[in-house]
């Protein structure tokens, strides 16, 4: 990206709505400590990050601040200009409203300023970079559900004295599962299905799902904890 921009540094960190931070910091021709420096005091006086991301599109930092109005704050000044940031333009990618990454790219400034050009060129690979980062946030979810799920069952197994298949359902019906469903993902009758939860409700001491899944997470939370 930085030679296809003629661009000399790159930073890309994840946007998390709930924390209302962003976090996954990566940069390319920074000094190590920038990312830190940013979130520990120059994330409250930044005048370009959040405008720009405001604007869910590639945008060239001047567009929300001009040149001779940025280079008198002290953003500019104090951070910036550590790394010789001059021009800037920063892209978001959002799938709907959950944040999975952006490019903020700067020039050293005899490069000269980003141009339309430049804008075009993120504008046109945008949709394909969201496309492959939601791939990537959905492929990277489904393995820690996966570990979590297996580390899930061998704790009701060896605490809870469940069986393989009745740690199994059990976790699926905590994770809302209705019977239909478990059945068609096991491969199983509902009448297994039903009977395994049944050993599930016996062994746990519960009296129904909702017990039962209260049970699960306990035990999954003992598990977190050690």
């Amino acid at each position: 990206m930085l030679e296809l921009l003629r661009a000399d540094t790159y930073t890309s960190m994840v946007w998390d709505a709930q924390s209302q931070r962003f976090r996954g910091m990566y940069a390319m021709n920074v000094a190590e400590d920038t990312l830190q420096v940013w979130d520990d005091h120059f994330r409250f006086i930044d005048p370009l990050t959040l405008p720009l991301m405001q604007r869910r599109v590639p945008t060239l930092a001047n567009e929300v601040l001009m040149q001779r109005d940025l280079v008198r704050t002290e953003f500019f000044n104090d951070f910036l200009l550590r790394d010789r940031c001059y021009w800037g333009v920063n892209v978001y990618f959002f799938d709907g409203q959950e944040g999975l990454g952006d490019f903020r790219i700067w020039r050293y400034r005899h490069r000269g300023s980003f141009t339309q050009e430049d804008l075009g060129v993120l504008r046109l690979l945008s949709p394909a970079i969201t496309s492959t980062l939601a791939r990537l946030r959905w492929c990277t979810s489904a393995i820690r559900q996966a570990s979590k799920w297996d580390c899930a069952e061998e704790q009701l197994q060896r605490v809870g004295g469940l069986s393989a298949r009745e740690a199994q359902i059990a976790w699926l019906v905590s994770s809302g599962c209705p019977d239909k469903e478990i059945s068609n993902r096991l491969g199983l009758e509902r009448a297994t299905v039903r009977f395994h939860i049944s050993n599930a409700f016996r062994k746990m001491r519960a009296g129904n799902r909702v017990a039962l899944a209260a049970r699960v997470h306990a035990l999954v939370r003992e598990l977190e904890d050690m």
